[in-house]
């Protein structure tokens, strides 16, 4: 019965794995679709996001079905409610990808506003956090996870940053005004990626050490 047990948390893990590479790479080619300015990549971005959502859905099952069947206890009830939770924030760092991809498609149509320079430097960014954060999930590395927190802030600086050169465009030539609203909503989304990717990190802690620090809760 253990050995079950076992292999069916595994076969959870592995699907959480395998999303969180899905959604890295929906993030890489929503990217390039608005450097390359390129509709067709946008448009396989967009329908990759469908499988990603089939693939949420049927880890959810698999949590679900733990948590009635084995009525687990401790660091295995920890890891089934905290793969709940990191599932959802993936799905949403996904749909957010679909976004920029959406919006890279709209942009292609348009003149450029200027070099893609900054934004493809914060996606990396924010794509560096969540690798780092999946390690730190895979080597069960809460040291690790708790510097994502950090990142976060850098995230939220180069946002306001790109936020401000982007108004001033606008500012300057009112026919900016349209394509730097779809910018300013690219870089928001960003944004909100390393929010989702925060919240996986701090799900870590919680289920390897059953410590809360969301909202500076363990200080």
């Amino acid at each position: 019965m253990e050995r079950h047990f076992d292999d069916e948390l595994n076969d959870m893990k592995r699907n959480i794995l395998k999303m969180a590479t899905m959604v890295d790479e929906s993030i890489a080619k929503a990217i390039k679709a608005l450097v390359e300015r390129n509709p067709d990549i946008a448009a396989a971005v967009e329908a990759d996001d469908e499988a990603i959502d089939m693939l949420e859905i049927e880890v959810d099952m698999q949590c679900l079905a733990l948590l009635a069947r084995r009525q687990p206890i401790a660091i295995d009830l920890r890891f089934i409610t905290s793969v709940q939770k990191i599932n959802n924030d993936l799905e949403r760092i996904a749909d957010l990808a679909a976004n920029i991809a959406h919006r890279a498609g709209v942009l292609s149509k348009n003149p450029q506003l200027k070099p893609q320079i900054d934004i493809p430097k914060m996606a990396e960014l924010v794509r560096a956090m969540l690798k780092d954060t999946i390690a730190a999930l895979v080597e069960k590395n809460t040291e690790l996870a708790r510097t994502i927190t950090a990142r976060d802030k850098e995230v939220d600086e180069f946002y306001v940053h790109v936020f401000r050169e982007i108004l001033t465009y606008m500012m300057e030539d009112n026919g900016n005004i349209k394509t730097g609203i779809e910018h300013i909503l690219i870089v928001k989304h960003l944004e909100r990626m390393a929010d989702h990717v925060t919240n996986i990190a701090e799900d870590i802690v919680y289920m390897v050490e059953g410590k809360t620090i969301r909202h500076k809760f363990e200080k």
